[in-house]
Parts: structure tokens; C-alpha cells; sequence
């Protein structure tokens, strides 16, 4: 999200704003793990001492933030990855709502498809799988009941074969009422 790739902070006009809190992940656009809590340094040292979340926690591995340090690097470099990125979850909603999937607009690159149950999200997934495409599958309880869905996440780095391939795989194993 956010010119460039610089997030939903830059993109709601706060990057930089004095006072700003922001809870970042770097498992998703930044494809390493974990995630952070930036802003003003009392607010920090208040989350390090009391907020139990915090205080249970392991430290962020020191290759995780070199892994997210390297795709920032990326990104600045290549700020047209992001574009491209959010062009290609773009063409993946439009083929599968043009199937008559049910599919989450993406304002980045997941875009989720929702499943007609649990059970059928799970059969869903391991289809793709053994096609060659992988995708998250969230059911209860990582989302409410009735809404068990698959993620995709469109990459910025997939030629329009790849990209066809993969939504046709999805839509050739939607379950049925999916």
C-alpha cells in the first residue's frame, strides 16, 4: 500500500506525523516475519514494561529484521514492484468475481476468497496444493463461522502465464455455493 510500497501509514497521508503509533508486520509485503510497534519513544518504553504481549515475547530474530531491512532497500529501488503487485491482486479479484467467485476487493496484494464452509475451504486448498498453487486456508477459529475463505497474495513478480495458471486453478476446483 502507499506510494511505492511505503505502507498504510503513507497511504492514509500519516507517515511522519508527530505522535503517530503504528503496528507493522513484516511477514506480508515485506516477506520475512514477525512485526513491530513504531512511534514516539515513551509509548515504546510504556509497551516494553506493561504490555504483557510485549513482555512475554521473544526478541525480533536478528535475520528477520536484516530479511525486511533487504526488501525496504528493495522497494526503494524498485518502487514499481508495489504497483505491480497491486495490479496483478487487481486482475486476480476480476477473473474470480468474473467467475462468480466471491472475492474480497484487495487494496494490496491478498485478495480472499470466501469458501462455503470449513470443510470445503480445507478440500479447497489441498486441491490447489497438489496443482501446484498454494494459498492460506482460514476457518475457525482464525475467522468467525460462515466465513472460511482462501488467501491469495498476488506477487508483483509473476509473468500473466503464471497469474492466468494460478486463478484458473482456483477456479477449477471452487467447490460448489463458493
Amino acid at each position: 500500500m502507499g506510494e511505492g510500497g511505503r505502507g498504510a501509514l503513507c497511504a492514509a497521508g500519516l507517515a511522519g506525523a508527530q505522535g503517530t503509533v503504528a503496528t507493522v508486520t513484516l511477514s506480508k509485503a515485506l516477506g520475512s516475519q514477525g512485526g513491530a510497534v513504531l512511534g514516539p519513544a515513551h509509548v515504546i518504553a510504556h509497551l516494553v514494561n506493561t504490555a504483557r504481549t510485549v513482555i512475554f515475547d521473544t526478541g525480533l530474530a536478528p535475520a528477520a529484521a536484516g530479511a525486511a531491512l533487504g526488501a525496504l532497500r528493495l522497494l526503494r529501488r524498485e518502487p514499481e514492484r508495489a504497483a505491480r503487485t497491486r495490479a496483478a491482486a487487481a486482475a486476480v479479484h476480476s477473473r474470480l468475481t468474473a467467475a462468480g467467485l466471491d472475492a474480497t476487493r484487495p487494496d494490496a496484494a491478498v485478495v480472499a476468497v470466501r469458501a462455503p464452509s470449513a470443510r470445503a475451504a480445507l478440500a479447497w486448498a489441498a486441491a490447489l496444493r497438489a496443482v501446484g498453487v498454494q494459498v492460506g486456508c482460514f476457518r475457525p477459529p482464525s475467522v468467525p463461522d460462515g466465513v472460511s475463505r482462501l488467501r491469495l497474495t498476488a506477487r508483483g513478480d509473476l509473468d500473466g502465464a503464471a497469474l492466468t495458471r494460478a486463478v484458473d486453478a482456483v477456479i477449477a476446483t471452487a467447490p460448489s455455493g463458493g
